[in-house]
C-alpha cells in the first residue's frame, strides 16, 4: 500500500514560522561574566554610584545594573545602539559595544546583584 503523506496548511505554516525564527533570529553569543567584569569599568562611572542622578539630557535616576535579567540588558543595549531607546549618553556608549561585549556585560551584571 502506498500512502502519500500530506501536510495540512496549518502545519506547513507552523513549520515555516519555526524555520524563520530559527534562521532569522539574531545570534546571541553566550556571555562571559569574567570578561564582562573587565568591560564594566565604563558602566561603573554612572551605574556604580548608589543613588546617582544625571542631569543630561534631563535629571534622571541612573538604574542599578546588578541583578538585572541578562536578556533584558541585551535587548536594552541593542535598543540604545540602534536608537530605539533615546538617551544620548547611552546611545554613544552602546554604539561602541560589539554583540560579544553586550553579552559579556549582561552575563556579568545578571550574576552580580551587589553592583
Amino acid at each position: 500500500m502506498n500512502q502519500q503523506s500530506t501536510l495540512k496548511p496549518g502545519y506547513l505554516l507552523a513549520l515555516s514560522v519555526a524555520a524563520a525564527v530559527v534562521f532569522c533570529a539574531p545570534a546571541r553569543a553566550d556571555g562571559d561574566a569574567a570578561k564582562g567584569k573587565y568591560k564594566s569599568a565604563m558602566c561603573e562611572g554612572c551605574h556604580g554610584i548608589p543613588g546617582y542622578r544625571t542631569a543630561y539630557p534631563e535629571v534622571y535616576s541612573v538604574p542599578k545594573l546588578g541583578g538585572q535579567q541578562a536578556d533584558y540588558m541585551i535587548h536594552a543595549l541593542h535598543d540604545y545602539k540602534s536608537g530605539a531607546r533615546a538617551h544620548p549618553s547611552m546611545r554613544g556608549i552602546a554604539a561602541t559595544l560589539s554583540d560579544q561585549d553586550i553579552a559579556d556585560l549582561a552575563a556579568y551584571y545578571a550574576g552580580n546583584s551587589g553592583k
